[in-house]
């Protein structure tokens, strides 16, 4: 069936009791299965395992990708030669898009586990049970979903407002269903074949899996003298360095400070590239800008000056210079500047998404009469009893287990529905959820009535922010479900099951590989931030709620200055993206990224970026074979190389761990 929908002038004039029977008439598929056995436990084990891979790629990063349209693919694949095979029946259209709902879900709830919980943890010195963030999560988790679906009969069924995310997610659906199912197929066995190799160039980094290889399996220590497990290393420049400590040739480095101090390092990481695809070249290109300013030049200028310098730790020890090191003694604060007013002018810049809260279609009028859709709908009575409750949880928690004033946690919970409102219209028209730039709504007003401890900041704002970025999240997933005639309410009930996926694959994983345990076998994140994991948007975080203790005064001069210079210069920037209509190449906010980033990761991912810009000019011609895969193809090519990286990468991290 083709996909369907109104008219402009119908969604002007319409009511929405006249678009809600339209909408049954036309599109819903009552009949047809949707939340069945299969499609919830296959949406359960996918949603757990690409929730994990976002956690890996979150943690580099900072940035959290969307797993749906890799679900969708690899189901319809899955279940396509199960058919095949004569063990299954196929798939339905509402079967798949269900998976993709609860696998999206799951990976909604990995973001507090790269921004705002590490951001205490590091603050505050004091690592929480895993447990306890695993309930802190999915209770505000399930407040995302319980505000989400009262706005969806507003954003959604009302407005129809385009969510152009999740519309591409619909149209995918369609075309796979009931267009050439042999394109899905092809798509499902590139991103089969690029995670395949992927992992194996992945595997031989690993020094956990060649231990595991060569000790354990092979068991080369005891017959053959192998004493020391032979790897590739990641870092490709260590065998230049390698060679330079023999032959006493020469070492990089910049106004005297070597390259590796400044963490200026090449590595082989497909993850990274295939997150630089998904980025593209203008946001890879800002991170690029971005590490070279701050690491080519103002970090050795300032290493030069003695604003940044060695230190004396708690312990007494000499503290040597570090990327860690010189981003928390200067380059964090103009990094975090030029992020955070570059978001809030780019939201300015849309007044639409904040008027639109107050406008109404001039030609619609109040519905009257019953509403069509409360058999299928989730009951609001669930929302407006279930939204108090959770919320309250969340509230309780948040004091009980990291001891916040219970009061602040209540009075933070009116800012969840502007910041989801304002969040649901910046989805619904760009795709996108301010949600680091009015987390610091909540922050800066928290941290107001209560400087001396760092949680009443950080953790109503990462609930609040979370539940807005949540439910508008899940608008735009609810939208391919509309647009293909799903029933809500099985949607609602996927979430959930997306989010319990998440939560149980994700809050242990998270100790398992960032929290290490010290000589007294206390929890301890001292090392968690590293250059392989450079968390930057817990840094962030971490650098407002630092403002937020310690004031401006603390800071060298010529960190004021950077921070003054950063902020003009966000303003000058997205000013400029707003007269060019998008077209000026350069985001601010990517340029703090690449700030906060360790370098190496803004390198590869402009490598990455390069990359498939090269192969989609060089293989413009639809048809063609170069074409199909390199453009048509570069989203599963992306997945394949993020997906088998990462995964073998936690696989390496575990065992590491274990033997």
């Amino acid at each position: 069936m083709a996909l369907q929908h109104l008219t402009d002038e119908q969604i002007a004039t319409w009511t929405r009791a006249q678009k809600d029977e339209w909408w049954l008439k036309n599109v819903y598929r009552g009949d047809m299965a949707q939340l069945t056995l299969r499609s919830g436990l296959t949406g359960f084990l996918l949603g757990g395992i690409l929730s994990a891979t976002g956690l890996y790629i979150g943690a580099k990063t900072g940035i959290s990708l969307g797993v749906g349209l890799t679900s969708v693919i690899l189901a319809f694949a899955l279940f396509r030669a199960l058919h095949s095979a004569g063990l299954a029946q196929d798939y339905t259209i509402l079967e798949n898009n269900c998976t993709q709902s609860i696998a999206t879900a799951s990976g909604y709830v990995v973001m507090p586990l790269i921004s705002s919980l590490p951001a205490y943890m590091l603050v505050t010195g004091v690592v929480p049970p895993w447990w306890q963030l695993a309930i802190w999560i999915l209770l505000i988790s399930v407040t995302g979903v319980l505000v989400a679906f009262p706005l969806k009969r507003r954003f959604i069924n009302e407005e129809q407002m385009p969510f152009p995310e999740g519309r591409a997610c619909g149209v995918v659906l369609d075309s796979l269903y009931h267009g050439q199912g042999s394109e899905g197929i092809f798509k499902a066995k590139l991103l089969a074949v690029v995670a395949g190799g992927a992992a194996f160039v992945q595997m031989l980094l690993g020094e956990g899996w060649m231990k595991l290889i060569q000790f354990k399996l092979l068991m080369l220590d005891k017959w053959a003298g192998v004493t020391e497990v032979w790897h590739l290393h990641e870092r490709i420049d260590d065998y230049y360095y390698a060679w330079a400590a023999k032959t006493h040739a020469w070492v990089p480095s910049i106004m005297g400070t070597d390259f590796k101090t400044l963490g200026l390092r090449i590595t082989l990481d497909a993850a990274l590239i295939g997150t630089g695809g998904l980025m593209g070249i203008a946001v890879a290109s800002s991170c690029f800008l971005g590490t070279v300013i701050n690491f080519c030049i103002l970090a050795p200028w300032m290493i030069q000056r003695g604003d940044i310098a060695p230190r004396i730790g708690l312990n007494g020890a000499l503290v040597p210079l570090s990327r860690i090191e010189i981003m928390n003694q200067w380059s964090l604060w103009w990094g975090v500047t030029i992020m955070v007013v570059g978001a809030l002018v780019a939201l300015l810049a849309k007044p639409e998404i904040v008027t639109s809260l107050f406008k109404r279609k001039s030609a619609a009028k109040a519905d009257g009469g019953s509403d069509l859709l409360k058999g299928i709908e989730v009951p609001l009575w669930v929302s407006w009893v279930g939204v108090p409750v959770f919320a309250g949880l969340a509230c309780y928690v948040t004091h009980l287990f990291f001891g916040v004033p219970l009061w602040l946690t209540v009075v933070s919970l009116p800012l969840i529905f502007v910041l989801a409102i304002i969040c649901a219209n910046s989805m619904a028209l760009t795709s996108w959820t301010p949600t680091g730039p009015l987390a610091k709504i909540t922050q800066f007003s928290m941290g107001v009535l209560d400087r001396s401890n760092p949680g009443s900041n950080l953790l109503p704002a990462g609930m609040t922010a979370e539940i807005a970025a949540n439910a508008s999240n899940l608008l735009s997933d609810i939208k391919p479900g509309y647009m293909l005639g799903g029933k809500p309410r099985h949607q609602a009930i996927g979430h959930v099951i997306g989010n319990v996926a998440g939560v149980l694959v994700c809050a242990p994983l998270f100790f398992l590989l960032f929290v290490k345990t010290d000589a007294h076998g206390a929890a301890s994140v001292a090392g968690m931030v590293s250059d392989q994991f450079g968390f930057p948007a817990a840094l962030q975080w971490k650098g407002v709620a630092d403002i937020i203790a310690k004031g401006l005064k603390s800071l060298p001069t010529s960190a004021l200055i950077s921070m003054g210079v950063a902020a003009v210069a966000a303003v000058a920037i997205e000013v400029m993206r707003i007269v060019s209509k998008g077209r000026f190449p350069v985001s601010s906010v990517a340029i703090g990224l690449g700030v906060t980033l360790p370098p190496q990761a803004p390198i590869m991912m402009f490598v990455g970026a390069v990359l498939f810009w090269f192969m989609a000019r060089k293989h413009k011609t639809p048809g063609t074979r170069g074409h199909r895969i390199w453009v048509e193809g570069m989203e599963p090519i992306c997945a394949g190389l993020i997906s088998g990286a990462a995964l073998i990468g936690i696989g390496d991290a575990i065992i590491n761990v274990l033997i």
